[in-house]
């Protein structure tokens, strides 16, 4: 491809995702410089890399891994796959089953115990030595229904995986000390989780197999949020806009019952959904920027730095 083809492909897109103009510069800025830092680590390992993006709601993360994976795909010849973490939320089932077992705010997905971890830990190997010919199918989640897509719907990925794109919010957290659980840190745990029950579970999930799954990763690229409250504002417009697209997508003819059983929150019902996730975006806020290999801010109107890249010792 040239470089003529290069712009074709990236003014495609931007199109297509409804982007700015000006977001070729934050492809020119910030997506290339990844690029080439995905290509070197591939070539320097010899195999199939594994690169996390991590990032919390809104930031940004779905359309990182779409623009990484299309140019390195179509431009740099690497077969790329990606999935989201989540692709592998437990069903409303499963979620249901913890609620009842373990406590009630596991119905809720998204919090570190409500993803099948070894699921991602399966795809991921078989991404990874895939013969020609192969075919991977990769989950995926309908969060207008809050359920996992029927496995006959997931996406098929055809042959061996050169790179494997894994975007998250929790992606690379790290589990607190105890004592930082002791008190609560919002409304929605004072009042929902008052022992810590779910705050401690939560935790106990992340010193174990999340910790395994997030070994799997051979780079980490961190989108790091101005603050929690830009979050908030990011999560409430991504809820917006799941709604005009689903609105868009019932034809005329949808039943009444199809369209009740869509699940779009409100914006007093996204303000309890993220008091889910403050505790891990708030730890990963402090932790991960001298831990992630590339750093890159998001200002408060989603603009991307350039990536600062952490110096190997």
């Amino acid at each position: 491809m040239t470089d003529s083809e290069l712009k074709t492909t990236i003014d495609t897109l931007i199109e297509k995702e409804g982007l700015p103009q000006n977001y070729a510069t934050t492809v020119k800025q910030t997506i290339l410089p990844l690029i080439e830092q995905i290509v070197s680590l591939r070539n320097a390992k010899k195999r199939t890399v594994v690169v996390g993006i991590h990032g919390a709601q809104g930031t940004g993360k779905s359309t990182l891994a779409l623009f990484l994976t299309r140019l390195l795909c179509d431009h740099w010849q690497y077969p790329t796959a990606s999935f989201s973490l989540d692709d592998l939320y437990l069903t409303r089932a499963e979620r249901r089953a913890l609620a009842e077992q373990v406590h009630p705010l596991f119905m809720t997905r998204g919090v570190p115990g409500t993803h099948d971890v070894e699921l991602g830990e399966w795809v991921i190997d078989q991404l990874r030595t895939a013969c020609p010919g192969d075919h991977t199918r990769i989950p995926a989640f309908d969060k207008s229904h809050d359920d996992r897509v029927p496995s006959s719907g997931w996406p098929v990925f055809d042959g061996r995986a050169e790179v494997i794109l894994v975007e998250g919010w929790c992606l690379g957290a790290l589990p607190e000390e105890e004592n930082a659980l002791a008190d609560p840190l919002n409304a929605l745990e004072a009042e929902e989780d008052p022992s810590g029950t779910w705050r401690r579970y939560v935790n106990q999930c992340l010193k174990g197999k999340y910790q395994e799954f997030f070994s799997e990763l051979d780079s980490l690229i961190m989108l790091k949020a101005p603050s929690m409250s830009r979050v908030l504002e990011w999560r409430t417009l991504q809820e917006h806009k799941l709604a005009e697209k689903v609105s868009s997508a019932l034809n005329e003819r949808a039943s009444a019952n199809a369209a009740q059983d869509l699940r779009i929150m409100s914006d007093q019902e996204v303000i309890r959904f993220i008091m889910h996730y403050e505790r891990v975006t708030r730890s990963c806020l402090k932790q991960l920027p001298s831990r992630a290999d590339a750093l890159i801010e998001v200002s408060g109107d989603h603009a991307l730095s350039r990536p600062h890249f952490r110096t190997q010792s």
